[in-house]
């Protein structure tokens, strides 16, 4: 009862590498539960830093029924400046509590699966949002990071098959990074382009920055499905003139995220199709005649539902690591 697991990174990566379709799978599940009502996910919390406005750490706590029956919280920190010495930007933290105790059973390490949970969102939508496929389309990733490389790993699994890509990144070092791994594990042809505008002309853009205030102010065209991963590229006006699904209207209309800033504009939020969860099941339809914008805040309950399948799948071969004495009073008397 007062066992409490570790759950390396390495373990992690392995058990999600391996595993990527039922994590698409899960993902999609989560979804539905949350729709559903059975969750909770309040709002993230974020801790800033003066000196460092481009600097966070996040906590996302949440509770997920269904079959998970979990609750915890990630604690996951974005230090952009990690990139200049060849780091990556994110690192983090999932901590899993028994719901009928309420004490915490493991910690996983959370880089991996935050970025496997995000990248499978990006990956439902795409396959839900465009239901006649990518062939003779490309896709363009705005972005030549770890978030973006995942992307661009789940698309594939989910079936996302593309003419070809076209990757653009303001370090072109990053951005060639990210072609060269399209290429070689997709066998695709993926180039680098300088031209931001050429990639904002692709059937379906991804943006995966850490862009903090909006630099997109061309409208999308009918027919394009914008991938909105990183939440602050698009000014308030390139929103209004699309449909809009969020993963959770309330969480998405906050923190100057670009759908925030578009309600603050307009005044309303009208602007809101639906969810994802309502694509998937059926009850939201986009329009064909305008551009669809898929903008996710973010759930905690979706690392949640992967960091669970995660730990089920390292108890079974053994490589969690259990720590003795880990609750130093096991009883009240």
């Amino acid at each position: 009862m007062f066992n409490f697991e570790i759950v390396a990174g390495e373990t992690v990566r392995q058990v999600l590498h391996d595993k990527r379709g039922d994590v698409l799978g899960i993902v999609s599940s989560a979804y539905r539960a949350h729709e559903a009502g059975d969750s909770v996910n309040p709002d993230s919390y974020f801790l800033r830093f003066p000196e460092k406005p481009d600097s966070r750490i996040i906590a996302l706590p949440a509770f997920l029924g269904a079959d998970v029956q979990l609750a915890g919280i990630k604690w996951i920190a974005s230090f952009p400046g990690n990139t200049r010495h060849g780091n990556p930007r994110a690192s983090a933290v999932l901590l899993l509590n028994d719901y009928e105790t309420g004490y915490p059973i493991a910690c996983l390490e959370a880089a991996n699966i935050s970025a496997a949970r995000t990248a499978a969102s990006a990956a439902v939508a795409a396959t839900a949002l465009r239901p006649d496929g990518f062939a003779g389309t490309r896709i363009a990733v705005v972005g030549g990071g770890v978030i973006a490389r995942n992307i661009c790993d789940y698309l594939n699994v989910a079936g996302c098959a593309p003419d070809a890509y076209l990757v653009h990144d303001l370090d072109e070092a990053s951005g060639q990074a990210l072609a060269d791994h399209v290429r070689t594990t997709q066998n695709r042809p993926a180039t680098f382009t300088a031209d931001l505008d050429e990639a904002l002309g692709a059937d379906t853009v991804v943006f995966a920055t850490t862009a903090l205030k909006p630099y997109v102010s061309t409208p999308f065209k009918p027919g394009q499905l914008v991938l909105n991963i990183s939440l602050r590229d698009l000014a308030p006006e390139v929103v209004l003139g699309a449909d809009n699904i969020f993963d959770d209207v309330e969480h998405c209309l906050k923190a100057q995220t670009s759908p925030h800033l578009a309600e603050q504009l307009s005044g309303s939020r009208e602007f809101v199709t639906g969810t994802l969860a309502g694509v998937l099941n059926g009850e939201v339809t986009p329009a064909a005649d305008r551009p669809v914008i898929f903008s996710p805040f973010g759930l905690g309950v979706l690392d949640l539902a992967v960091g669970a399948f995660v730990l089920g799948e390292a108890r079974k071969d053994g490589s969690t690591i259990e720590v003795p004495n880990f609750f130093g009073e096991t009883r009240r008397w």
